[in-house]
């Protein structure tokens, strides 16, 4: 075949001159360029106009992803920004990594965003719920390339070390399935040669380059080496990109050639002379190649494929190219290409030419004619014919062969399972410090710091473990670690904070198989979660104290206080298809428990964003609503309850609408909520750490009233005032609760009379507002009065006076009344 060499198009000047990168839209409508400036063009297809510019964005982007409704991009400061299409501004900051960002994919549908930088780790965040993130671990260095399969079920990693690791994205947590070794050569990650993995549009193979600079075809169902597009490029390869149909493939090369493939006999249709090629895409329906280069240019090629090809393109999709096709030799099994009525495509079932002992090469190509060819008749129906089956019916060979999980649980697309909640450990982040860990490759290096710098010292050691979990109180530091890849078992650390002896932390591995799920630590004792569903409870200086099996599992989170330890764990599905998330809270020392498998309160919709215990030892959860719960009457088994103390969408500095900000829980202490705050889409604390902001408890019960109504201020105090009124009953029910359970000291009575008197004041003050409204409002008045806890009959004697003020005698008369009806000890038996 005759290869053509085409002339050369002028770049458009798009960025400033350094790496650019670029991304169809899937329909095609937009090309998205991102450069090192810090200006991201949109251009529209079928358009010489001038292109969208989205100016203020990150500076130094590596790369960009795009779906219909939006694009993705991320950039040397470790940043992944999300920019909507429809306001062509940034919508949301989707992730933050510590280190530059150097490749992203976005699965087929949209929702996952995939992103490699320079740390170990990829995230795969989704992009509706940006707290839902799957992690990718398997490598031991950083990530130079990514690429979802067409299904979007399994994701590609190049990593630098010249490894690809596929995963599997089936079931909830990512499984590693293939390692490939000896494919692709070591490269840097910010190296212009490319290692990238491109799954050929069929989904049965991908093709990526070699140290040899070839373009080799592997099979995913054997990871077999199939054909290989030879001796095209003499410098590095660049850039690769299949055609939408898969029939042409194109490559760039540090040797200044775009070369234009045909996948099926791996000849070279045409020769394209661009230096410094990057980045390439196809149209996705039109006869366009793009691509860009490191001089920040950008070049729309149409026509690319010329006339004498374009039937290649227009054809439907075509094979992977391979040695010995499974789908072409197997009749039952064989691939059936688009068809309009016509056979045509039974051409696609004749023996391959030119590979080994094919039957051409034996018998000669004129032994059977086109005649002979179709010689089996179904003239009985009994489906001896490919096209149909017994029924008249297709088969299903046009499919790929299931592939049926062997363990105890399918995969998701075997049998349906319900939507699990995911483990987590709360933050290493409360009121007496911080612990924060740098990975240095082959160690970690572990830092924990102090509030109180004169009550504690900050230290930090070098950690060979690799402790991915950890949490500290004003005693010690707990550390555990995961399984390690040489097959060492998860181990729990803990060093106290004072000794008087000359060592005192200690180590202790679990058993073999057995990770790490979630810990807490407690001035008493240690908990430990594990992927068995095991409660291990040590004491502070490594003794087992307690080991059993949590009765709702899979395992989620835990916490404890003093002598309590609460669990949590999935129980059973609810209507929405997602588990309930149950919880448990027991009494280690004394062995009783307090609450066994209740619901943990959550709306619709929201999911469980940190478990802790108060200061005064009560249980809160956050969730990512933002909204705060604590536990109220918890000692006392079956009447728990879960009460909002804080919804922080309705905080006042969010009033205006202005500000788009979250909140990371730190604590909740001294009737105050202490957290984080979060601006620009950021879901965790970064560096450098923000200071602690703290807000008062504000429980939801109304709307603020309009401003332009008339009784504002009326109506306002008053709303003022039913809050401070449930609030502060909530406080009080805490304390009672408190010193129910414990001997309570004097301090502690003498809080208890405070806070009773506390709230009889605030009904005070709204008796007041319900006779200044006047004498109709004398029922709930009354009301109210009935509500107040004094039994010495002086606030009641205050409400009376009040009554008086306000020259409402009837209202004064049932409140003396009430009075001594108390007195006599009839008040219980009112209607």
């Amino acid at each position: 075949m005759t290869t053509v060499t085409q002339t050369r198009l002028r770049g458009r000047p798009a960025h400033t001159p350094g790496p650019t990168f670029l991304s169809y839209t899937p329909d095609g409508s937009r090309l998205v360029t991102a450069g090192s400036n810090n200006a991201i063009r949109v251009y529209t297809t079928g358009s010489d106009g001038e292109p969208t510019n989205i100016d203020d964005c990150q500076g130094s982007n590596t790369a960009v992803v795009a779906s219909d409704n939006f694009f993705i991009a991320g950039s040397e400061d470790g940043t992944v920004c999300l920019y909507s299409f429809e306001t062509n501004s940034l919508d949301k900051i989707l992730v933050r990594c510590t280190l530059p960002i150097r490749d992203l994919a976005l699965s087929p549908d949209g929702i996952w965003a995939a992103v490699a930088s320079d740390e170990l780790v990829v995230k795969v965040v989704n992009t509706q719920h940006m707290q839902r993130v799957l992690y990718l671990r398997e490598q031991s260095k950083p990530v130079k390339h990514l690429s979802f399969h067409p299904s979007g079920s399994y994701l590609a990693v190049s990593c630098s070390d010249g490894l690809i690791y596929i995963y599997s994205l089936i079931t909830e947590e990512p499984e590693l399935v293939k390692k490939v070794d000896g494919l692709i050569r070591s490269l840097e990650t910010d190296a212009e040669a490319s290692s990238r993995v491109i799954w050929h549009p069929d989904g049965r193979a991908f093709a990526a380059p070699t140290a040899t600079r070839d373009i080799q075809v592997m099979s995913r169902t054997d990871w077999e080496r199939q054909r290989a597009f030879a001796t095209g490029h003499v410098g590095d390869i660049t850039a690769l990109a299949w055609s939408p149909n898969g029939a042409l493939l194109a490559s760039a090369g540090a040797d200044q050639k775009i070369l234009l493939w045909e996948t099926k006999t791996q000849t070279i249709l045409t020769r394209c002379d661009y230096a410094n090629v990057m980045g390439l895409a196809w149209h996705p329906t039109e006869n366009i190649l793009s691509f860009t280069n490191s001089d920040g240019e950008v070049f729309i090629h149409t026509d690319f494929v010329p006339s004498a090809h374009i039937p290649l393109l227009k054809k439907g999709l075509q094979p992977a190219p391979f040695l010995h096709d499974p789908l072409a030799e197997t009749s039952g099994n064989a691939r059936r290409l688009p068809i309009n009525g016509s056979k045509d495509h039974l051409d696609a079932r004749r023996a391959r030419r030119d590979t080994p002992d094919s039957l051409d090469d034996i018998l000669g190509s004129d032994f059977m004619d086109d005649e002979e060819d179709d010689f089996i008749v179904d003239d009985d129906g009994a489906g001896y014919l490919e096209g149909t089956n017994g029924n008249g019916k297709r088969s299903n060979g046009h499919l790929e062969p299931l592939k049926i999980s062997t363990g105890k649980r399918r995969a998701a697309y075997n049998s349906w399972q319900p939507r699990l909640h995911d483990s987590f450990q709360p933050g290493s982040l409360n009121l007496t410090g911080f612990i924060w860990t740098v990975d240095q490759d082959t160690h970690h290096t572990v830092t924990v710091e102090f509030y109180d710098r004169e009550y504690h010292r900050d230290f930090h050691f070098t950690d060979p473990y690799l402790y991915d979990k950890a949490c500290l109180n004003e005693h010690g530091s707990l550390f555990s670690s995961p399984p390690s890849k040489t097959g060492s078992p998860s181990m729990i650390f803990y060093r106290p904070h004072e000794t008087w002896t000359s060592r005192a932390d200690w180590r202790t591995q679990l058993p073999t198989e057995e990770d790490v799920t979630s810990i807490s630590l407690s001035d008493s004792f240690i908990v430990v979660t594990t992927s068995t569903n095991y409660v291990r409870i040590f004491t502070l200086y490594g003794t087992p104290f307690r080991v059993y099996r949590q009765k709702s599992s899979p395992t989620v989170t835990c916490a404890s206080w003093r002598d309590y330890v609460l669990t949590m764990g999935n129980g059973p599905m609810g209507g929405d298809g997602t588990t309930q998330l149950l919880y448990t809270i027991e009494n280690v020392k004394r062995d009783e428990v307090c609450q066994s498998e209740d619901i943990v309160a959550l709306a619709e919709g929201t999911e469980l964003g940190s478990v802790f215990f108060s200061d005064n030892g009560d249980p809160c959860i956050y969730d990512s609503k933002g909204v705060l719960l604590i536990l109220l009457h918890w000692r006392t088994p079956g009447q728990a309850r879960w009460v909002p103390l804080l919804d922080t969408k309705f905080l006042d500095r969010l009033a205006g609408g202005r500000k788009e900000e979250t909140y990371w829980p730190v604590a909740v202490a001294q009737d105050k909520f202490h957290c984080i705050i979060l601006k620009g889409g950021d879901k965790y604390p970064y560096f450098p750490r923000p200071l602690l902001s703290e807000f008062d408890f504000k429980i939801p019960l109304s709307c603020s009233p309009p401003k332009e109504d008339a009784e504002t201020n009326v109506v306002a105090d008053g709303t003022k005032l039913e809050e401070s009124f449930v609030r502060s009953s909530v406080n009080l029910s805490l304390l009672e609760d408190q010193l129910s359970a414990t001997n309570a000291t004097n301090v502690q009575r003498a809080e208890l009379s405070r806070r009773e008197v506390e709230v009889d004041k605030i009904l005070l003050q709204l008796l007041a507002i319900e006779c200044r409204e006047g004498e109709e409002r004398g029922m709930k008045a009354l009301e109210i009065v009935s509500l107040m806890k004094d039994t010495g009959g002086r606030m009641v004697e205050a409400a009376a006076k009040v009554a008086a003020r306000y020259e409402r005698g009837v209202l004064e008369e049932k409140i003396r009344e009430l009075a001594e009806q108390r007195l006599l000890g009839a008040a219980d038996d009112l209607e």
